[in-house]
């Protein structure tokens, strides 16, 4: 019987190249979003109005804004309330405003228990 003292990887490595390409491939059409699906209908109104996404902007003079319109923090809290807690939010910050604004803000959407908030930052140079 013949003794094997090593081990032959090169079909293993042809199956990971191929895997690779494949991800490659699949993940490339995702991102650019080419490949052709049909998205379902619905009737129901209410569900597209519960995802819109909303802004909150803090001014430098920390007051704030929910999509366009001067509220306080009680009311913001009041104002997201109807929506889903999976609900887009956009957070833009004065770049001159006080930290601590910033900071209530976010322990606001967190306390209302918010998961998708983004803070929106502009590339520097």
């Amino acid at each position: 019987m013949k003794r094997f003292d090593q081990i032959n990887v090169i079909p293993f490595i042809d199956i990971m190249l191929v895997l690779l390409a494949i991800v490659l491939t699949t993940a490339t059409f995702i991102a650019k979003g080419m490949i052709p699906m049909e998205l379902p209908k619905t009737s129901d109104e209410l569900a597209a109005a519960e995802t819109t996404p909303h802004e909150i902007s803090v001014l430098k003079d920390s007051s704030l804004f929910l999509d366009n319109e001067a509220v306080t923090l009680e009311r913001l809290s009041d104002s997201l309330q109807g929506s889903a807690k999976d609900t887009p939010i956009t957070l833009r910050v004065d770049a001159q405003a006080p930290f601590q604004a910033f900071i209530v803000v976010i322990n606001r959407l967190k306390r209302d228990r918010f998961s998708q908030v983004a803070i929106v930052a502009e590339p520097s140079g």
